[in-house]
């Protein structure tokens, strides 16, 4: 599908024959409608996109029709043709999905897929959609999202697939349901009366009985072998002869034909469907380009377009209009076996005339705006310099317009010459693989580009190139949150790269800004991401535009101004689509934190839980760590102390095992509030010390008695968080220290200390900062001193408690010991299931409601019975009851 060309009704050349196998065909199909799948499943020349192009034009239901190539193995690209085809059914479908698709963060196809089959339930009237040449699919995860698609269908919509080989589908799940209808090869042949009124009707031949009885034997009824036979023998005069002359198989019978049929065409004729089979899709000026100065001698491009039409030469219009043409599939396989055997000679004069083919082909589509069917036929002429231009492209490069895989697969055909050559190849070939998941293969590439530069004369190309590999490193340093190693790379990257590169220039300056953010510099930070967000919205990089979006929101959270910071967040949420791009993660996260602050907790969780399903997307990042630790806080509140202790303590086996050194601290931090709560201070004061976490410190210094070593720390670390503007520590510590103050005896300065505190938290909402301090914050709330202090506020403070009292009373219980039995602690996808099966849910209604394949509940289910050493569900539900886990 290298050109979109997609509409309700695709345009098919009328029946040409009205056979009983044809009209017994298309009855199966009429009646197979009401099942989900129809598979018509046959040798290349058997009729399959006629029939189906005979059958949907018969019928009045609306169709989208897909024809399949080699390109659609790429997910963005298979996405792109699916959504625009079916907004010929519905314009509104995959709206708002379009600017994602070409966004170089992995696609989550499922989520897709899911966003679909929401849209398409709101499509009124039934339709026809059409996978043609589906065998060319060859990518598992693509099957995987049909089957996905298959599985959770409406009624709405049925799926035909046009097919050579059996496809990787639930074929047997549905032939059970009585949910497939199937058309065979044997189902497509032409019987001897067929054969007969075809080659008279439509090839306007007049054999003998014997010789079409020959002619059918030879063939089996193939219908392709049939038609090119009849072209073939108009000009012979012997036909009983002629017929007994081939035999074999169905592709040598074709080749055989083929170039009887090729011989019986004019010069300009066969030059011209030689030359132009090098094309996926032909048009009239796209083969006058072909064909360049010297012309076609039968007329304009669209001219003998037309008269191969008319002439019944295997080819196909695709629109109504006739402005786009394709070759029958075998044909123009056999065309090109033709051209490259023409043009390949020992002394390389005829490959430089079929790679000049190509190139004019790469000079059409790029003057056409098409720059990926450009880059394929600048790739197929070997002009890797011209492939090379186009993949970085002139505003954005090929890589992030959803070309990462067709370019990773092309730089990893090319020889290490051809890429020390051109060093910047070895650069792109290092983002491709970051941009796919595949992180230790991406320094070898920058060292060997390093290696490729020296001794180059530094111009501004090679220093573009060296501040493209420095870019990479401050992303790789990114993803391990390592502010200094960022800033150095962010800064030489800046220094060496090009102005007018704006794509890599936008990336390292958000880059840049993460790093002082995580260094506490948030000035320099906010500056950095309103620079990347102006660039980023200016040249359309969806992603940066998101990160920088998040990194002001998650500066607005640090400053206290949350209902600002949750607006920013939502729009972030707008800017991720439906279904979201997995960066949208950090969003729902800082959601998460913020209603957890206005004690709205059903929000909070809910959040929470969409920010793990996107995280779990991404590759080598520590997000789902990061929202657990949020949710065993919001646990902690609801008073499900061992369910808060089994989170943390997956959470921190997850950060142990992947390195996630960043979450280790704030993994400490609830783990000392979890101690706190189960009285075991010893514990608590040993862990914050290790993880010098001086607010816990305090903390557990107070939960001591110890006031005045409470004051030691609090007092000194205030006025650190003071100096530095750190407005959210600034507001916890005077918190704390109020409370501390108040169990020092020093009623007044508490009191002035929390009167200032509520001045600071009412314009943000704050609740669960206060109420998380406990029944010594509701006493000074209730004093005196403060009774008369912003009364609205203060009010709503104390009405929490009415609510939360009843969860602190039943939550004070400790950790069942036999928690500490279990071989390895449930994660939180498997902790979900289990609720689920508590419920009373089946597999498959588990696996409906979370969007999993039901293998995939399956083997949780597996790994939750091996952890928690039971045989059956009901042992399962017991044995988590007992644990505390429940």
């Amino acid at each position: 599908m290298t050109i979109p060309i997609v509409t309700t009704k695709l345009y098919m050349p009328p029946p040409r024959l009205k056979t009983v196998t044809r009209h017994r065909l298309i009855e199966q199909l009429n009646e197979g409608l009401n099942r989900k799948l129809t598979v018509i499943s046959a040798p290349a020349g058997s009729g399959k996109t006629t029939l189906v192009s005979e059958w949907l034009a018969s019928g009045d239901r609306p169709f989208a029709w897909i024809s399949m190539d080699e390109g659609d193995n790429d997910p963005a690209c298979f996405l792109t043709y699916l959504f625009t085809a079916l907004q010929n059914i519905d314009p509104n479908i995959g709206a708002g999905i379009f600017p994602l698709l070409h966004s170089p963060q992995p696609l989550p196809l499922e989520s897709m897929i899911t966003t679909l089959l929401h849209e398409i339930i709101a499509v009124p009237n039934p339709f026809v959609l059409v996978f043609d040449d589906y065998h060319v699919l060859k990518t598992g995860p693509l099957d995987d999202a049909i089957s996905f698609l298959l599985e959770r269908m409406p009624p709405q919509i049925h799926l035909v697939i046009a097919t050579r080989e059996e496809p990787r589908l639930p074929i047997a799940r549905l032939r059970v349901r009585n949910q497939l209808n199937e058309v065979r090869a044997s189902d497509l042949r032409f019987t001897y009366s067929e054969a007969a009124e075809f080659l008279e009707t439509v090839m306007g031949l007049e054999l003998s009985p014997e010789n079409i009885a020959l002619l059918e034997a030879r063939t089996e009824g193939w219908i392709a072998g049939l038609q090119l036979a009849a072209l073939s023998m108009k000009e012979q005069i012997d036909v009983a002869t002629y017929l007994r002359s081939f035999s074999g198989s169905h592709h040598f019978i074709l080749d055989y034909l083929v170039e009887e049929v090729l011989t019986q065409q004019s010069a300009s004729i066969q030059a011209f469907l030689l030359h132009t089979s090098i094309l996926a899709r032909l048009s009239g000026p796209l083969c006058d380009a072909i064909f360049g100065e010297s012309g076609i001698d039968s007329g304009s491009g669209q001219e003998t377009l037309e008269f191969l039409e008319r002439a019944n030469l295997f080819i196909v219009p695709l629109d109504s209009e006739r402005r786009w043409y394709r070759y029958h599939h075998l044909f123009a396989d056999l065309l090109r076996q033709r051209l490259h055997q023409r043009f390949s000679s020992t002394t390389g004069e005829d490959e430089c005339i079929l790679a000049e083919l190509h190139t004019r082909a790469s000079i059409w589509y790029e003057d056409n705006g098409l720059e990926m069917e450009a880059f394929h036929h600048a790739v197929a002429a070997n002009d890797t310099s011209r492939a090379a231009r186009l993949v970085e492209g002139e505003r954005m490069p090929l890589l992030f317009r959803g070309g990462v895989i067709p370019v990773r697969n092309w730089l990893e055909s090319l020889s290490h010459e051809e890429l020390d050559a051109r060093p910047a190849l070895w650069v792109m070939y290092a983002s491709a693989l970051l941009m796919t998941g595949q992180v230790t293969g991406v320094e070898p590439k920058l060292v060997a580009a390093e290696k490729a530069l020296q001794g180059l004369k530094q111009d501004a190309r090679s220093k573009d190139t060296l501040g493209h590999i420095a870019a990479i490193r401050a992303t790789l340093a990114v993803s391990k949150h390592q502010s200094e190693d960022i800033m150095a790379e962010a800064k030489r990257a800046l220094e060496y790269l090009h102005p007018d590169n704006l794509p890599v220039r936008t990336a390292t300056t958000w880059s840049l800004g993460y790093a002082y953010h995580l260094q506490g510099n948030r000035i320099a930070a906010s500056k950095a991401y309103q620079e990347a967000l102006s660039n980023s919205e200016k040249i359309g990089h969806v992603v940066i535009t998101m990160m920088a979006t998040i990194g002001l929101a998650k500066l607005q959270e640090a400053d206290n101004q949350l209902h600002m910071a949750a607006e920013t967040y939502q729009h972030v949420r707008k800017l991720a689509g439906s279904p979201p791009l997995p960066a949208a993660c950090e969003a729902h996260l800082g959601l998460a934190r913020i209603f957890y602050e206005w004690n709205d907790l059903h929000k909070a969780e809910h959040h929470g839980q969409q920010s793990i399903q996107l995280a779990r997307q991404l590759e080598q990042t520590d997000r789902v760590v990061a929202t657990q630790v949020v949710l065993t806080r919001l646990k902690l509140a609801q008073g499900d102390v061992s369910g808060a202790a089994a989170m943390i303590a997956n959470a921190e086996h997850v950060a142990r095992k992947h390195g996630f050194i960043m979450q280790m601290p704030p993994i400490a931090e609830a783990q000392v509030l979890l101690l706190l709560q189960q009285d075991n201070l010893t514990a608590a004061a040993r862990l914050a010390q290790k993880h010098d976490l001086p607010l816990l410190q305090a903390r557990v210094l107070l939960a001591q008695g110890d006031t005045s070593a409470a004051l030691a720390v609090l007092e000194p670390l205030l006025e650190q968080a003071e100096a530095k503007q750190l407005e959210d520590e600034r507001l916890k510590i005077m918190l704390l220290l109020a409370v501390v103050l108040h169990a020092h005896g020093d009623q007044a300065k508490a009191a002035q200390m929390l009167k200032d505190a509520l001045v600071i938290a009412e314009p943000g909402g704050f609740i669960r900062t206060f109420v998380d301090e406990g029944i010594p914050m509701k006493r000074l709330l209730c004093d005196a001193e403060v009774y008369g202090t912003m009364p609205r506020y203060r009010e709503k403070l104390l009405a929490e408690w009415k609510e939360e009292e009843p969860k602190r009373e039943g939550g004070n219980s400790n950790l069942p010991h036999h928690v500490d039995s279990l071989i390895e602690p449930l994660s939180e996808r498997e902790l979900e299931i289990l609720q689920l099966i508590e419920k009373g849910l089946s597999n498959r209604d588990i696996a409906q409601q979370l969007f999993l394949a039901l293998s995939t509940v399956k083997g949780h289910n597996r790994n939750i019975f091996d952890k928690l050493q039971v045989q059956r569900r009901t042992e399962a539900v017991a044995r988590a009851r007992q644990l505390g886990l429940l």
